[in-house]
């Protein structure tokens, strides 16, 4: 197949578009790069440099490109900024999808997969949790993409749109020493971990330390950025080879376990061999105690199975990007 990637340059996207190059699929990444990079683009990949709120652009693209399927990643991603301005998460990630879909239908394309979010849960009533589960987000970055999955809702049922929406919380570690996270600012814990290791920061901060977990700290799910894409390939194949009008493809994706924010500091601790001071820190409002992800489901239908389940090998992947490459991308 030919598959748009947008957010192609992006940290997942441009993952994904490797692991499509490799099945055989021809790519077209779009992307405005506005966070994303051009180094991150596969080589073999057709990068289109391109706003998803220009609709014209994507009537033309998708129809001069003959695409066959969009995988759809570009988005804004940072909950905190999303209750500051949520306007433009509402913007970016709730209306240029629609154009997208819009665009979409015109031009006669029926597969979508959907870099959804676990943040569609809000505070979880149960953990880990499934698909099934209530969706109440607690941010404007959670509702956002939750209107984008009500949309396929009806784009499905009214114009047979196929689509998969995968449901994950945070992606980590670098798909090659070459490939890895680069976000301007970095808010990811991994990484602002490993920016202590690498001289970049005096400490880490850890917000909570008295939550009802075994020690104190948040409780998260890290999945790898290999294994996410892996996942969205599996999805779309599923989606290639459904019967017309078959139910959507929803998919939370995780590793079933949790890693403390303690956890996470002491073992890249271990991988690089540097102290890490840590400063203790309030709670911020609005972090649950513990979020993990059944991926039960996906595994069960699509024998997705995660290659990178251990936190050791998240960190270590990252800790050799971040070392060969501490500054990101030199784009």
């Amino acid at each position: 197949m030919k598959v748009l990637v947008t957010g192609g340059a992006g940290y997942i996207g441009s993952v994904v578009a490797d692991e499509l190059l490799q099945a055989g699929h021809q790519v077209v990444a779009f992307d405005n790069l506005s966070r994303g990079h051009r180094q991150a683009v596969p080589k073999n990949a057709e990068l289109v440099v391109g706003d998803l709120a220009d609709r014209a652009g994507l009537d033309q693209l998708l129809r001069s490109r003959a695409i066959d399927a969009v995988m759809h990643f570009a988005a804004l991603i940072e909950a905190g900024e999303s209750m500051k301005a949520p306007q433009e998460f509402f913007r970016n990630n709730t209306a240029n999808a629609l154009t997208l879909l819009e665009a979409m239908l015109a031009a006669g394309v029926k597969r979508f997969v959907f870099s959804s979010t676990a943040a569609l849960f809000g505070n979880p009533e149960r953990t880990p949790i499934e698909e099934d589960d209530r969706l109440q987000p607690t941010n404007a970055y959670g509702e956002s993409k939750l209107l984008v999955e009500r949309m396929l809702t009806w784009f499905h049922q009214i114009h047979g749109l196929g689509y998969a929406s995968l449901r994950y919380f945070n992606a980590a570690g670098a798909s090659r020493p070459d490939k890895g996270e680069a976000h301007q600012p970095e808010t990811h814990l991994i990484p602002r971990i490993l920016q202590v290791a690498l001289g970049r920061t005096k400490h880490v901060n850890i917000f909570g330390t008295d939550y009802s977990t075994p020690d104190g700290t948040c409780v998260r799910d890290y999945i790898h950025v290999s294994d996410l894409a892996h996942a969205h390939l599996l999805a779309l194949h599923a989606l290639e080879n459904s019967p017309k009008n078959s139910s959507p493809l929803i998919y939370n994706l995780g590793n079933g376990q949790g890693f403390s924010v303690r956890q996470v500091v002491e073992v890249a601790r271990n991988v690089t061999g540097h102290p890490i001071p840590v400063i203790e820190s309030p709670r911020r409002p609005g972090d649950p105690a513990v979020l993990i992800a059944s991926s039960e489901k996906i595994r069960r239908d699509l024998g997705w199975q995660p290659r990178f389940g251990d936190l050791k090998s998240i960190v270590e992947s990252a800790w050799q990007w971040h070392r060969a490459y501490p500054n990101g991308y030199p784009d």
